[in-house]
């Protein structure tokens, strides 16, 4: 495992928080009003909508706070207007990183991100450098005791999934963008419960890191994503697994 899927094993091994609920709201609502503005208001119509609003919901936010996301998106209600933007640059060890952002400032961010790139030993680069190495991917992890391995493959290959990964206590289940919403109905229609179901950014090549750039790497990222303004972080790292080990100790 690598980029991604590696970095969410990592959050977990260490222990790393995710965000403060505030600010897990303020991105889960930028993520609404922007779905909305762009799409409409009615989530059947819009998938990027229903994917924000099933991770609100994930997330216990209220729903009145969702329902004025989407009216602020759609202009019934007065509200920001965001705009997305991707950042792009290298970590330590000539790591990929792309950053997926949404701000009313685009200047004040930027400046940012070219700060944190800088003081975890990267830099931020040009549009369009490390784009190209990253695809789109449908990402579900489900925990191994909830469902037999037959099964799982059974429903998810069948639903459209390209592909499962199994681990120590996971499986990863991997599809197209376009069969995401399937694949993930498949398998709450089969009450198979998932840990985690998302759209991602898998990486095509990725990065082994020393122990030397272990630490800063993971500082970098940590730091992209405490960011307000930030959306995800995608990274092409790989760790050795004696290493990853350790992170949890």
């Amino acid at each position: 495992m690598s980029g991604h899927s590696k970095w969410s094993q990592i959050k977990r091994k260490k222990g790393v928080a995710d965000a403060k609920r505030g600010q897990v709201f303020t991105k889960l609502i930028k993520e609404i009003t922007l779905a909305a503005r762009l799409g409409g208001g009615d989530p059947e119509g819009n998938a990027r909508l229903r994917t924000a609003i099933t991770a609100a919901r994930a997330d216990n936010m209220p729903k009145d706070n969702i329902e004025r996301a989407i009216k602020k998106g759609t202009g019934e209600l007065a509200g920001v207007a965001y705009e997305e933007y991707l950042y792009e640059g290298y970590g330590p060890g000539g790591v990929a990183v792309l950053v997926e952002a949404m701000t009313d400032n685009k200047n004040r961010t930027s400046a940012e991100m070219r700060y944190i790139f800088t003081r975890s030993n990267g830099n931020m680069g040009e549009a369009g450098c490390v784009a190209w190495m990253f695809h789109k991917k449908g990402y579900i992890v489900i925990e191994k005791g909830a469902v037999a391995e037959d099964k799982l493959m059974e429903v998810a290959l069948e639903a459209g999934a390209e592909d499962i990964e199994e681990s120590e206590k996971e499986y990863e289940v991997t599809t197209d963008p376009q069969n995401f919403e399937a694949v993930k109905k498949a398998l709450e229609g089969a009450g198979i419960k998932y840990q985690l179901a998302e759209l991602t950014m898998y990486p095509q090549t990725t990065v082994q890191l020393d122990s030397k750039h272990v630490e800063q790497m993971l500082r970098l990222m940590e730091q992209l994503e405490d960011h307000d303004d930030v959306q995800k972080a995608y990274a092409n790292f790989d760790i050795p697994e004696s290493v990853l080990e350790q992170l949890g100790k």
